[in-house]
């Protein structure tokens, strides 16, 4: 039986796959059954052929168009055979077989759910990859630029129960992921980490951080700052609309339309053109 699916998400990344793929081989192959599934989400840089030729083990599915990163990753679990499934961004470098760690964890943890990995930045410094959900107060915080000083996110060095875990790095008991029915799909991109943790909460569900694993996260995706943006506003009201009550969405909504609208100011007051096009966007 196949301990571990590892389902990757690509689009356009074609160098930083060809790396993760690589680190992956080198890292844990024979230290257990695992398989890879690299789903792409219609590439035109030579991606699947990269696969193709270069990893006989990976299992490509090529999507005929862009279905955004929960819809992608669906498709990969649906066609994965693990116990554990392992969301992994295809910008990771692993470095050694703290996945076999991370699985040896939730054998001994059942009410454990999801369980995310810490990530190092290229030059070796922590990422906040866990975080708190966006509760009013916290949303509050985030809009005013206080999440990344550690309000919110954090990245702790021991294992430790959390609201939430980075999705670069998330391993997920199958039978509870198809449980939740999956990432929503109605999140593109962005949000969807969270969100599927807070429904596993409100099964009753447990999710948590492990730190002792070295997983190198280059953050080099494939979206631009303003998409990143949109996507972030549109996941958070989805998020409200799903889970909160009408009060709490409006209010939600106000207060990041207040955000964009200050940012369009000051875009506009100090000739930012860029930062004022962004947030009417957001807007829009």
């Amino acid at each position: 039986m196949v301990n571990l699916s590892i389902i990757i998400l690509s689009y356009n990344t074609k160098r930083l796959l060809q790396n993760c793929l690589a680190s992956i081989l080198s890292s844990i192959d024979g230290r257990f059954l695992y398989e890879v599934i690299v789903i792409d989400n219609a590439s035109s840089d030579g991606s699947p052929e990269m696969v193709k030729q270069e990893f006989k083990k990976v299992k490509i599915i090529e999507n005929k168009e862009n279905v955004g990163f929960a819809r992608g990753c669906n498709i990969g679990a649906r066609a994965a055979k693990g116990k554990y499934i392992l969301f992994l961004n295809s910008d990771t470098e692993v470095s050694d077989d703290g996945f076999l760690r991370m699985i040896e964890f939730l054998e001994k943890n059942p009410k454990v759910a999801i369980l995310g990995g810490k990530l190092y930045n290229a030059d070796g410094s922590a990422q906040p990859s866990s975080g708190k959900f966006y509760n009013l107060a916290n949303l509050t915080i985030m809009l005013l630029g206080l999440e990344r000083l550690g309000f919110l996110r954090s990245s702790p060095d021991e294992i430790k129960k959390v609201d939430w875990v980075s999705g670069a790095c998330m391993m997920v008991r199958r039978g509870i992921f198809e449980k939740l029915s999956g990432f929503d799909e109605k999140l593109f991109m962005y949000v969807e980490d969270m969100e599927i943790c807070y429904r596993a909460k409100k099964l009753g569900f447990s999710t948590y951080f492990y730190p002792n694993i070295k997983l190198k996260h280059m953050s080099l995706g494939s979206s631009n700052k303003t998409f990143a943006i949109i996507n972030i506003y549109q996941g958070i009201l989805h998020f409200y609309s799903k889970h909160k009550s009408r009060f709490e969405y409006f209010l939600a909504k106000m207060l990041l339309i207040s955000k964009a609208e200050i940012l369009i100011l000051v875009g506009f007051l100090t000739l930012n053109s860029d930062l004022r096009d962004r947030y009417k966007k957001v807007v829009s």
